[in-house]
């Protein structure tokens, strides 16, 4: 029987440890393994932790006497695994009925699998749930890493306790660079992905909390950019080596980071932060400096000119036509 060595790393989020942690252990099908690593939480994670380890011998603790951070913590993690498969999984997550089977079962009949990944229900602080879907189709599939690479493009489509990973490979690529710590994922991903293919599961996977303490650490809008890339930039630079088109895939990353970058610039812009929109405008032609040569560019060139009264005025109208022609390319306003 397969087995998935489960990662749970968790700082201050002791009141939502003990429900990430049985979701684990109520799932079907693969033998688990469970690793708490506490990293010097100041709340009752401890309590917490301890009670679950007691009650199931598959549940291992361990506390770090001072903070870490999350990208030390579940290096700790990769280095302790040793099961066929592996998840990092933050306590503040939780697993739904299914989802290791599911992932278990792609990659036990498709070894060339380096990840699964799968939608997500995302619950936020009101209790409200959303979904984040794959993009990929209705049916589970598998993609070739170039071709996950490319659907991912700028991106990461990726929600994090979605994710199943060949253990060994893991291993063999190493762990997560603590140089990008809101970008590590993303280009954890790419690298798995250039050497296996990639599996999607058609189904929701996890539920990803959207709460305040995991909010308050989002990067801002230039720091988001940046950090994807150097990303993009040290996933080409160093995991790409079996990648062919590695030179017009950074060229076509680089244009969609830029379009991006544009498009976060009108979105400054709209709401009146002026020098905010200057500067990704500046950041996305340091990206990619045809960026210059798109309609994008050019859209909020045109708002420049008018300023952001005349701009205010005239939006409702240009809206108006803009939905009245649903062919007509649309770009961040």
């Amino acid at each position: 029987m397969s087995s998935v060595d489960i990662v749970v790393p968790c700082f201050r989020y002791g009141h939502f440890l003990r429900e990430c942690v049985e979701s684990v252990l109520a799932q079907s099908g693969p033998e688990l393994r469970v690793l708490i690593i506490d990293d010097a939480s100041p709340d009752n994670t401890a309590e917490v932790a301890e009670e679950l380890a007691r009650s199931d011998p598959r549940v291992d603790y361990r506390r770090h006497t001072s903070n870490q951070g999350l990208i030390a913590t579940a290096n700790e993690g990769i280095a302790w695994a040793r099961a066929d498969y592996m998840l990092l999984l933050s306590a503040d997550d939780y697993l739904l009925p299914g989802a290791l089977a599911r992932s278990v079962e792609l990659m036990d009949d498709h070894p060339s699998v380096a990840f699964t990944f799968g939608g997500a229900v995302v619950l936020d602080q009101q209790g409200e749930r959303s979904r984040r879907r794959t993009g990929v189709g209705s049916r589970t599939n598998i993609l070739s890493g170039l071709d996950f690479i490319t659907l991912s493009g700028a991106k990461n489509i990726v929600l994090s306790p979605t994710v199943v990973v060949r253990t060994s490979l893991q291993k063999r690529l190493g762990g997560y660079l603590a140089d990008l710590p809101y970008a590590s994922d993303m280009e954890m991903w790419f690298r798995l992905a250039a050497h296996g293919d990639v599996g999607v599961i058609a189904a929701d996977q996890a539920v990803y909390r959207a709460h305040s303490a995991n909010m308050s650490s989002e990067p801002s809008r230039e720091q988001d950019l940046l950090q994807r890339k150097a990303a993009i930039e040290h996933f080409l630079t160093n995991g790409a080596a079996r990648l062919t088109n590695a030179a017009d895939l950074r060229a076509w990353m680089n244009h969609m980071l830029a379009l991006e970058a544009i498009g976060c610039a009108s979105t400054a812009f709209n709401e009146g932060a002026i020098e905010s929109s200057a500067g990704l405008s500046k950041l996305a032609v340091g990206i990619d400096p045809t960026v210059r040569r798109t309609r994008r560019w050019w859209f909020l060139a045109c708002k420049k000119v008018l300023g952001l009264r005349g701009w205010q005025l005239v939006r409702p109208a240009i809206e108006w036509f803009r939905a009245i022609l649903p062919n007509e390319p649309r770009g961040a306003d």
